[in-house]
């Protein structure tokens, strides 16, 4: 309306406005109130004479007052909303660009990029402009990333699927977009709403853009925080301490914090603050574990920072290996810097938990001592023939999936030992397997197929000894490094589930000075990496090493949440080492035991703040200039006020506030009635300022910790709605004296609770009814469920919209209004209840859940995939193996709901008597399933455990 940042709910409702110069002529003819005369003796009655009285016209003032108070409520049933313009909604009728930063560095602050997306395209709707939207992070070239001005209608649309991507965005791959777009539209405004970080192209997209845009006229505007507010997390290495950085582009105030290390299941095994220093970009953190702990770390993460780049996956390659060594040379030779085990020792120490057996053992007891210790990679330098008994438990070893690495030496050349990957050349001139030469060879570059491709072979290393393999076909498929004569100096070979590297060298300076060079602390680390992984090198055509494929499983979004693989995630290469992309976002890929796990950001990776100021012809511009404004409650709040004014004007009029006799106020306040009426239009005039009645909970229902602490109750969220909130407490209440009755739980009076104020690790159970037309709950409370589903805490999400709700229909209000809360939530994988599931026998054997309808589905997260030998499926995730959410639309709370007199509050929707009856049942299993587990899955069990152990 006339370019104003204007817009209303209801429209139509502006039309009472054309009424108000009727009101105004209708008050004017409204006399005000006749005055108050005693009524006096007969005799002055009688000295009355009959006068004719014509009604006086309402005061102009008043008039005013009340054309003004009428007009403020007709503006305030219209909805009026006030949007200002960004500073890139510029006015016209050419098209406008938005250009939205979407990945992983705009997750932090996602929601005000997303609010200036919108102000700038409803502005672009205000002025009749077509708008075109471009999410940077998306991949170029896609049919979805075609720049195209359509209606604003149509941008809005798509800006609500725009997600954050879990990788960083690539703008330069967008400028052949861009530019064949503004040459279709001329003097088109760009806006861009950058997150203020280089991207994968590097600092050149600003300048570009800029002299792109400079050469067609075109404006060009950036919004971007004053400084970017993302952090990130870098490397993961394993060394003596699991390190790893945190990075911010620049100094934004968010100084110090948590990193935390989580494993598997999402729980936390370790936490470490950290403190930037003055101005500083980078922080090292560190965590000081016992080897069992750190290896079992899947995820590091920043606290309360929700963004993929923010995360950093640990796989196999990450966890810190427990590595046995044994020599097998004899004691004279077992000498302090002299012997094998010193230079792999010192070698491996910085990412391997080193151990080394007793003195005075055997070669076959030090093996059997290492074999007991559960090492990961087994190290046997110059170690010959074994025995039967060790050399059946060491092939187990290798076959259970070890990894045995072996190093040349006189012993080994000596003896016949099968578990070498390669054979051996014995006899000949080559006595005892071994040659010599005058002058030493040196090692050739690694093969791109090799898994020590990348490393550069020094050129001052000399192999003056090695044990020949035997020429064989499969001989190329298995050599790892090579002379620069061709003849192999690693070979490795897959046993099993485990794998046998030889390195035709000693590991000493006897034969060769590599273990005196960096290289072969490089070529350790790749070997012992591979310790426990499935994805080993497989043999491709002509006998050639080829990395394994691995398809995704798990992969991030980008606010740091695993999930299922997007279609687009494609599979990597066992030894994909790179940054995530399009087709390989961040993730798991490979089989749960031996997968890799791919990140945002690589280890040398650091955040850069782009110099978008420095740029000529480029205006700049803060995020938060423009907020939303519902002025509603302003108009409602002044229509009263004027209201007000008006009722005491009129009071003073009619002469009820003149004077002090029995005419005026004094007089008139001896009259009770008149007492009452002046106080409750002061109460009136107060309520505005305060909440609802409803709104405030009872001091009652919120116990202190401890009494919470000290009885187990069951909470319900308050949702502000007084109907509601009343089922929910009648409904709890109602169940929990079932409960009393029925088992052996006697919990207390159920609490109502607010999610983003009160402490949630007492209840382990909470009810949380949908009230589509309230306000989606804050930040805080979102996080707060969060970790209180994480921790073992399980919420019981009702829609109570199963009678409406229509399978394969239209998602309900209260539908959509769950699906916006739980977009930002980890919410896993969901299933309706199988049959097979503990809480279809927990406490009854029931096998639905009604409430007060019975047409809805109950939802529960998904059980693994039944197994393939026919046994029976453990009915949820490990460890407690209690769900963390439940969503419903039956309206349990209203079956349960009873009043104080014991008569059921509402009806049942069904024909079914035993209706109310089986949704106790199910609620009873509800609570006992939460607190116990799945011990009933386990029971279902026993049988079969005593019949084993009676065998």
């Amino acid at each position: 309306m006339f370019g104003l940042p204007l817009t209303f709910a209801a429209p139509l409702a502006l039309a009472a406005l054309a009424a108000l110069p009727a009101l105004w002529f209708l008050l004017r003819v409204t006399p005000p109130r006749p005055r108050r005369i005693e009524f006096p003796p007969l005799k002055l009655v009688a000295d009355l004479l009959p006068r004719r009285e014509t009604p006086a016209r309402t005061p102009p003032w008043l008039l005013l007052l009340r054309i003004l108070a009428a007009a403020c409520l007709i503006l305030a049933v219209s909805g009026p909303v006030w949007n200002p313009a960004g500073i890139g909604a510029a006015s016209g009728r050419t098209p406008l660009l938005v250009l939205l930063d979407n990945g992983f560095s705009a997750a932090h602050d996602w929601r005000d990029r997303q609010r200036a997306a919108t102000d700038e395209i409803e502005g672009a709707a205000r002025d009749g402009r077509p708008v075109a939207l471009l999410p940077t992070a998306d991949p170029a070239g896609t049919p979805g990333s075609v720049l195209e001005a359509k209606a604003p209608a149509a941008a809005l649309e798509r800006l609500r699927a725009v997600q954050p991507r879990p990788i960083l965005t690539d703008r330069s791959a967008h400028l052949s977009q861009i530019g064949t777009f503004l040459d279709k539209t001329p003097n088109a405004a760009i806006v861009w709403i950058s997150d203020g970080i280089e991207d994968a192209g590097g600092a050149g997209f600003p300048r570009a853009l800029a002299e792109l845009v400079a050469k067609r006229g075109t404006a060009l505007t950036v919004l971007k925080a004053d400084q970017p507010p993302a952090l990130a997390l870098a490397g993961g290495e394993s060394g003596g301490r699991l390190v790893a950085h945190v990075l911010r582009a620049a100094p934004n105030g968010r100084d110090t914090g948590t990193v935390r290390a989580l494993d598997q299941k999402g729980l936390p095994l370790a936490e470490t603050a950290y403190a930037f220093e003055p101005n500083g970009t980078e922080k090292e953190v560190g965590f000081d574990l016992p080897v069992e702990i750190r290896n079992t770390i899947a995820r590091l993460e920043i606290s309360g920072e929700r963004s993929a780049g923010a995360v950093v996956l640990m796989d196999e390659r990450g966890k810190r290996r427990r590595v046995g060594l044994v020599f097998g040379g004899t004691s004279d030779q077992a000498q302090p810097l002299l012997a094998p085990t010193y230079y792999l020792s010192r070698a491996l120490t910085p990412f391997a938990d080193v151990q080394q057996p007793r003195g005075g053992q055997g070669t076959a007891e030090a093996i059997g001592q290492m074999l007991d210790n559960q090492v990961t990679v087994l190290v046997l330098a110059d170690v010959g023939a074994l025995d039967d008994k060790t050399l059946a438990r060491v092939t187990k070893f290798v076959d259970d999936g070890g990894l045995l690495l072996r190093f040349a030496g006189p012993r080994l050349a000596a003896g016949n030992d099968p578990l070498v990957p390669v054979r051996l050349r014995r006899g000949g001139r080559n006595l005892g397997g071994t040659l010599s030469w005058d002058n030493p060879k040196t090692v050739a570059d690694f093969a791109p197929e090799s898994p020590f491709a990348g490393l550069k072979p020094p050129p001052d290393i000399g192999v003056r000894r090695q044990i020949l393999a035997e020429p064989d076909g499969d001989l190329p498929g298995k050599t790892w490094a090579s002379l620069q004569d061709g003849t192999p100096v690693v070979t490795a070979e897959k046993r099993g589930g485990g794998l046998v590297v030889l390195f035709h060298v000693t590991a000493d300076t006897t034969w060769s000075n590599l273990p005196l060079s960096g290289l072969f602390v490089d070529m350790l680390r790749r070997v012992v990496g591979m310790a426990g992984s499935g994805a080993k090198p497989s043999t491709g055509e002509g006998g050639q090493a080829k990395a394994a494929v691995l398809a995704p499983r798990l992969t991030l979004d980008g606010f740091g949440a695993l999930g299922s693989p997007p279609a687009s995630a494609t599979a990597v290469s066992a030894d994909y080492g790179d940054r995530a992309t399009h087709d390989h976002p961040p993730g798991f890929y490979g089989p749960a035991e031996g997968g890799i796990s791919v990140n945002a950001l690589k280890s040398d990776d650091r955040l850069k703040p782009l110099d978008i100021g420095a740029i000529a012809g480029i205006r700049v511009g803060g995020l938060g200039g423009a907020e939303t404004l519902d002025l509603r409650a302003v108009l409602f709040s002044l229509a009263l006020a004027l209201l007000v004014l008006d009722t005491l004007a009129g009071l003073w009029l009619g002469g009820f506030l003149g004077g002090r006799g029995r005419g005026g106020l004094a007089g008139r306040l001896r009259s009770r009635p008149a007492a009452i009426a002046l106080v409750g239009l002061g109460l009136l005039a107060v309520l505005p300022a305060t909440e609802p009645a409803h709104a405030a909970e009872p001091q009652a229902s919120r116990p202190n910790g401890l009494e919470s602490a000290l009885i187990t109750r069951l909470a319900f969220v308050t949702t502000g709605d007084t109907a509601v909130d009343t089922a929910s407490r009648s409904g709890l209440s109602g169940l929990t004296q079932v409960l009393a009755a029925r088992t052996a739980l006697e919990p207390g009076e159920p609490a109502g609770i607010d999610p983003a104020k009160d402490e949630l690790a007492f209840y382990p159970l909470i009810y949380w009814p949908i009230v589509a037309g309230r306000p989606q709950p804050s930040e805080a409370a979102i996080r707060k469920i969060d970790a209180f589903m994480r921790n073992g805490g399980t919420v019981i999400f009702d829609t109570r919209d199963a009678l409406v709700a229509r399978p394969g229909g239209p998602p309900t209000p209260e539908g959509a209004y769950l699906r916006q809360m739980l977009s930002t939530l980890e919410v896993p994988e969901l299933e309706p209840i199988p049959n097979d599931h503990v809480l279809t026998k927990a406490f009854y054997l029931v096998d639905n859940f009604p409430g007060r309808y019975t047409t809805g589905q109950t939802w529960v997260e998904a059980l693994p995939p039944a197994p393939t030998d026919g046994a029976e499926r453990r009915p949820a995730r490990a460890g407690d193996g209690v769900t963390p959410i439940i969503i419903t639309g039956n309206d349990l709370a209203a079956a349960w709901a009873f009043s104080k007199e014991g008569a059921p509050l509402y009806p049942m929707s069904g024909g079914d008597q035993r209706q109310r009856e089986m949704a106790f049942r199910g609620g009873v299993n509800i609570v006992i399933y939460t607190l116990t587990g799945n011990y009933k899955a386990d029971q279902v069990h026993v049988p079969a455990l005593l019949e084993r152990l009676g065998q």
